[in-house]
């Protein structure tokens, strides 16, 4: 039974490397077990860098979600990310042999895989086809074509391909970690689970994750995944910036940034100063918060132009109803709300991943920083597109009622041989006693 499964989510984040072990309760809503969490050294703008370093935080992640969970993880649903990623609108189409019967299932997944047959970059894999909309016999803006007639079938597809490189490091750090994995997931697909709630997805929606490394985006519209884009920006190109702009050290420009950062300068007083401890044998260093927010919200409009940019390029841009939903860890920055509202001009939101979830022993989930491994355990549970699960209820009803249909011809038919036994019986009685 669903209930009965338990499904884990590994984010192999820039930041950190998360893991989340789930299972659904008896409301259908999702019980975290465990959770474990480790220092990411070894990727670089969401690509693995360095093999050992993150096949050690993996296995640190695992024994802490083991430990908590009491469950001995072996398969796992991962996140893939990074500027790589790259998406496309593909044609697709099927000639069927007769108008008269219905299209089926079976037509749907089979113009769907002819999709992983397309000519792609050199060095490049396809992780997701999903489908926009579908034409029947040339009648268009069809979303779910099934039990529909028709001869000729055409859908457009949204195609999204990640670096084979990138794919193979991240399969073999988690083969090394003793892990299998079920499902290799594009990151922001896996947030969308998590923090969009189905009127969002209809109305139209874009879902802005802003992470270590880079900026996830994922543009819904009429309940389906229209357009996917990477920044290559994140929150530790801020940090840097920081870090360089005030003469600090990594660390204590972190903390700047997330105890005092600021996204607008005009909400920070003038007058705030902070004190930083000294190198050895050196005064304090005491930086002003005013500037320290000229320098956040420098960059952070960076990243807004360049999310604005991929948002115009969706096509998208007038039928968003829904405005952006942000989450990330980069989401917790004071006033970034505010910032993405003045330069877009539609509604936002926070987002976070509480969406799906029961009650939690673990509170620390619910925060935006571990929306995309929240999603990675739903994933497990629900299809990236609502028509796949519906698609798989329909399949397991049509299976289960070939399976009956089989079962009682079987019966009529061992009853016709026992009636025949029985006649041969008689007969030969009969004859006995003749």
């Amino acid at each position: 039974m669903e209930k009965d499964k338990i499904v884990v989510g590994l984010d192999i984040g820039t930041t950190k490397i998360c893991v989340i072990v789930g299972r659904k309760n008896e409301y259908g809503k999702l019980e975290v077990l465990g959770m474990g969490k480790a220092v990411s050294d070894g990727v670089i703008r969401g690509m693995v860098s360095n093999i050992d370093k993150t096949i050690f935080a993996i296995e640190k992640a695992i024994e802490e979600a083991e430990a908590q969970s009491g469950i001995n993880i072996r398969v796992t649903n991962v996140g893939i990310a990074g500027q790589h990623i790259k998406s496309s609108i593909h044609h697709g189409s099927i000639t069927r042999n007769s108008s008269d019967d219905e299209i089926t299932i079976e037509d749907i997944n089979r113009i769907t895989n002819d999709m992983y047959k397309i000519v792609i970059p050199p060095g490049s894999e396809i992780i997701h086809v999903m489908p926009q909309d579908y034409y029947v016999d040339y009648e268009e803006g069809i979303k779910d074509p099934v039990g529909m007639s028709g001869v000729k079938l055409e859908a457009d597809f949204h195609v999204i391909t990640a670096q084979t490189n990138a794919i193979n490091n991240i399969n073999k750090c988690v083969r090394r970690a003793g892990l299998e994995i079920e499902n290799l997931i594009l990151e922001p697909l896996a947030s969308s689970l998590s923090v969009l709630s189905d009127e969002e997805k209809e109305a139209g929606v874009c879902l802005v994750d802003i992470g270590g490394g880079t900026t996830d985006i994922a543009i819904f519209h009429e309940n389906i995944i229209r357009h996917t884009a990477v920044i290559p920006l994140g929150g530790n190109i801020i940090t840097q910036d920081i870090k360089q702009g005030c003469m600090v050290m990594q660390h204590q420009a972190e903390l700047l940034k997330t105890k005092f950062g600021k996204a607008i300068v005009e909400e920070a007083s003038p007058n705030d100063i902070v004190s930083i401890p000294g190198l050895r044998n050196r005064a304090p260093k005491e930086i002003s918060i005013r500037n320290l927010s000229h320098i956040i919200e420098a960059r952070m409009e960076e990243i807004i132009e360049l999310v604005h940019t991929q948002i115009i390029l969706s096509g998208y841009q007038n039928k968003l109803a829904g405005g952006i939903v942000l989450t990330g860890g980069g989401a917790q920055l004071q006033g970034i709300k505010q910032l993405f509202e003045y330069m877009i001009g539609m509604d936002a939101r926070i987002g976070y991943p509480n969406e799906h979830l029961g009650k939690s022993k673990i509170e620390a989930v619910k925060t935006p920083m571990y929306a995309t491994a929240v999603g990675l355990v739903l994933s497990g549970f629900r299809a990236l597109d609502d028509r796949e699960n519906r698609y798989l209820e329909k399949s397991i009803s049509i299976n289960h009622n070939k399976r009956e249909k089989k079962e009682r011809k079987g019966d009529i038919f061992q009853r016709i041989i026992d009636k025949t036994k029985g006649l041969l019986i008689d007969d030969i009685d009969n004859k006995e006693d003749y």
